[in-house]
Parts: structure tokens; sequence; C-alpha cells
């Protein structure tokens, strides 16, 4: 808010903003990979012989993009939700965000930040204690606990397993670990997180909601990395991107890029992005006197480039739900 009171101030925002967002009539049935009709298959399975679930999703959109098909296994389970990339969200929704969870009947929650290990202590003894309250599902004699971990693709799985992993058995990576949805492939063996409590985990591929309900939810999910770029296509995921920044009043790319003013459309901001950043392409043109090449601006580039300062946190702590 400082900031907009000060790019206000200094008359560098426009005086309104786009109140909505024209999605043209996009399908997203097709943004739903075939494959994981599959992992979802299997995942159920797996849910036979699992105390606990730990639920992984982006705490950027943490209402948003949920798996509604997995709901009736999380009705019978001990659930713990982990919110993810608590870095990258704006801290001032937490409070919000956990009242509408609750009220979603979603009371375990826990915020982490699997890079720098933040708040992954707590997802052992919060997961112990809900199983140990809870009928054994599958051996009442072992003391064992087998935990299922969930959610949609690139919302950090592998590294909540890894972290687990480094704090309680000063171990290191156990499954490989990428910014691109879909480095998890099949349901994987158990890995041992824990001693004390002896527990295991089992890591899963990303799997999205077979309906996503609405464009906008999707688009939410493709812009925090789960669903592929190409799939939605990098120019209208920038232009959703810099409507909502200007909706929440995040001008953090203002100074990002060195703005005169805000945007209200993408293709200044991304004319830009691509002058300054020299994301240019070399085009042939057919002329009267034969083919001549041309530098043009990448604006597939530029609107990438504004993709990954966002996914990076380089625009400021955002929450798009």
């Amino acid at each position: 808010m400082r900031v907009w009171a000060a790019l206000r101030a200094a008359g560098t925002v426009p005086g309104g903003f786009r109140e909505r967002f024209e999605f043209g009539g996009r399908d997203v049935a097709s943004w739903f990979p075939r494959h994981m009709a599959k992992g979802l298959r299997k995942m159920r399975l797996a849910l036979r012989r699992a105390d606990c679930l730990v639920e992984v999703h982006d705490a950027r959109i943490p209402l948003s993009g949920r798996n509604p098909a997995l709901q009736e296994a999380l009705g019978i389970r001990p659930h713990v939700l982990v919110l993810n990339k608590m870095d990258l969200a704006d801290p001032r929704r937490q409070p919000a965000v956990l009242e509408q969870l609750r009220q979603q009947g979603c009371s375990h929650v826990v915020f982490t930040d699997c890079q720098r290990d933040a708040n992954v202590r707590k997802v052992v003894p919060m997961v112990a204690r809900l199983v140990a309250e809870s009928p054994r599902y599958h051996s009442a004699k072992s003391s064992e606990h087998n935990i299922l971990v969930i959610g949609v693709p690139n919302a950090g799985k592998s590294s909540l397993i890894n972290s687990l992993r480094r704090l309680h058995l000063k171990k290191g990576k156990a499954t490989a670990v990428g910014g691109e949805p879909g480095i998890t492939k099949a349901v994987l063996s158990r890995i041992q997180v824990c001693e004390k409590p002896l527990m295991y985990l089992v890591d899963t591929p990303g799997v999205l909601p077979p309906k996503l309900g609405d464009v906008e939810t999707g688009m939410k999910l493709a812009l925090c990395g789960a669903i592929r770029d190409h799939l939605v296509g990098e120019d209208v995921m920038a232009d959703y991107l810099l409507y909502t920044l200007n909706k929440q009043q995040q001008f953090g790319y203002v100074q990002r890029y060195g703005l005169g003013q805000a945007c209200d459309h993408v293709e200044p901001l991304l004319k830009h992005v691509a002058l300054t950043q020299g994301r240019t392409q070399k085009v042939k043109v057919l002329t009267g006197t034969g083919n001549v090449n041309m530098m043009m601006l990448n604006y597939p580039a530029a609107a990438y480039e504004f993709l990954r300062d966002f996914r990076a946190g380089r625009l400021g702590r955002v929450t798009l739900d």
C-alpha cells in the first residue's frame, strides 16, 4: 500500500484500471493432460494403505485448484494441508486464508517454505498427533506411519519430502524436484523421513482437478506453474497477471522494470521489457529485392520474463486468491 501511495503521489498510477478480465471463451478442458487420469486412479489405490494425507498446495492460491476428486478420502482420514512457497505469498492474507479454510472444514494447516525449511518442523508432530488420535487404517498393530503426499503439479511435494529428510534424518534428496509441472511421474515406493516416530512418505504425481470449474481458476494454477504455459498461452497469462497485480495495487513491476507509470494493458509493458532486456528475434522479411533479415521485439520472450519474475517473487509477495 505504501508503494501504491508513493506511485500515486508521483503521478505514475493511472486513475483507473480494468474492472474485469475478458477470457475470450477459452476451453479449460484441454488444460487437463490425459496422463493425470491414470495418476489419479493410482493415488486412490494408494489411499488404502495411508494413515494420513499430506496435501501440498501453493500458498499463492490457497483456495483455488484443490482437487475435489480427493475430498471423499480427505473426509475419512487425518489430513494436513501444507501451503508451500509461503515466501512468495502475501503474509497479510494469512489470517483471512486460515479463516476461510476453517469454514471449509480444513483446520490443520501449515505454511511452509521448503527451500529454507521454514515451518517444516511443524509437519511431523502434527501428523503424528493426528494419527495417534485417529483409527489406524492399514494395521492397528504397526507402529510406523504411512503418509501419502498429494497435490497439484509443481506445488513442492518432492521439496517437502527432501526438507523433512534433511531435518529429521540429516540426509539429502530422495526425490527429484523441478520448476516445471510433471517432474514426479509415478507413485513411488515409500521414503523414510523420520526415525521417531517411524514415518514413511509416498510422493505422488501432481494431479489437477479433472474439471477446473472456471477459466480464472485455471489461469491462477497456470501462473503458479501447475499447468504448462504453452497450454494456456504466455501472452494471455501475462495479461491476466498484470490485471491481477493492478487490481491488488501491487505495483512492484513498475519499479522492477523502470516504467514511467503503471500499465493497464500488457502490450506497452512487454514492449518495454523486450527493449530494456534485449528480448529480440531475427525475422526474414520478403521484399521486392529479396529476403531481408530484420531484428524484431520478441513479445513471447518478454511475456515469459514477466511470468518468471512473478514466480521468483521479484515483483513482490502476491496471493492470487
